[in-house]
């Protein structure tokens, strides 16, 4: 079972992609920060996270960085997930590795979870 690691601070969105990914037949991990976020991806080693890139405190992009510096876990594919569309968060996004940029506006969860999918399959 493919391991999915959201990391979204609204509580009402997460649930909603942790219910949609779990019915998927995916194991979750929900975390609501970047903090929060690194040290179960540490512990959890998922196969891919699901980052939302405007997050208290620390920013997606600040967790990006980090993710990337550990060696035992830099190779984790992430998904930048946000509704913050602004080219220098994307371009600094793309240097720091993501799989892809996507708009939370322009994904239903369910698309999102054949996003994933088929991210997963590659």
């Amino acid at each position: 079972m493919a391991k999915i690691l959201i990391i979204e601070d609204e509580k009402i969105l997460s649930e909603m992609y942790y219910d949609k990914f779990s019915q998927a037949g995916y194991e979750v991990f929900l975390a609501f920060d970047a903090q929060e976020g690194l040290s179960l991806a540490k512990k959890k080693k998922p196969d891919l996270v699901i980052l939302d890139v405007l997050l208290p405190r620390e920013n997606g992009i600040s967790f990006l960085a980090k993710l990337r510096s550990e060696p035992k876990i830099s190779s984790i594919p992430v998904i930048a997930f946000s509704n913050y569309d602004v080219p220098e968060t994307r371009k600094e996004a793309e240097a720091l590795g993501v799989k892809d940029y996507l708009i939370k506006t322009s994904y239903t969860p369910q698309e999102l979870v054949e996003k994933v999918k088929s991210y997963l399959q590659l």
